[in-house]
C-alpha cells in the first residue's frame, strides 16, 4: 500500500459535489460587487457630509436606494461565503459547525439591517 500514488489513493473517493456551485457562485457574486461597488461610490459619495435631511431625500428616490440595497445584500452574500471557505479549511470538528453557523446568522442579520436602514430611509 505505501506504493500507492496520491492520485491512485483519491481514485474512487469521490467528490463532495457541491465545489463547482460554490466557485460559481463566488465568481458571480464578485462580477456583481464589481458593477455595484463603483456605482455605490459614486451614488453615496456625493452624499458624505451633507446635511441628514438632503441624504434621506436622496435616499428616497429609487435608483440610489436600490444600488445601495444590492450592494449591502450581495456583499453580505460574498461575505458569507467567502468566510465559509476558510472557516472550513481551518477550523475543524464541532468548532466548525458553530462557526460556520455564527457566521451565517451574523451576514445574514447585517444584510437584513442594512436594508431594513436603505427601507427606512427611502419610506
Amino acid at each position: 500500500m505505501r506504493y500507492l500514488t496520491d492520485r491512485k489513493r483519491a481514485v474512487g473517493m469521490g467528490s463532495a459535489k457541491t465545489g463547482t456551485a460554490h466557485f460559481w457562485a463566488m465568481k458571480v457574486s464578485s462580477f456583481a460587487l464589481l458593477i455595484l461597488i463603483p456605482l455605490f461610490v459614486f451614488t453615496f459619495g456625493p452624499m458624505l457630509g451633507e446635511s441628514h435631511a438632503d441624504v434621506t431625500a436622496y435616499f428616497a428616490r429609487p435608483f440610489p436606494a436600490i444600488v445601495a440595497a444590492l450592494t449591502i445584500v450581495v456583499t453580505m452574500m460574498h461575505f458569507k461565503d467567502g468566510v465559509q471557505v476558510l472557516i472550513e479549511d481551518y477550523v475543524h470538528g464541532t468548532a466548525q459547525k458553530v462557526a460556520i453557523l455564527a457566521m451565517i446568522c451574523l451576514s445574514y442579520a447585517a444584510a437584513a439591517t442594512g436594508v431594513f436602514a436603505i427601507a427606512r430611509i427611502a419610506l
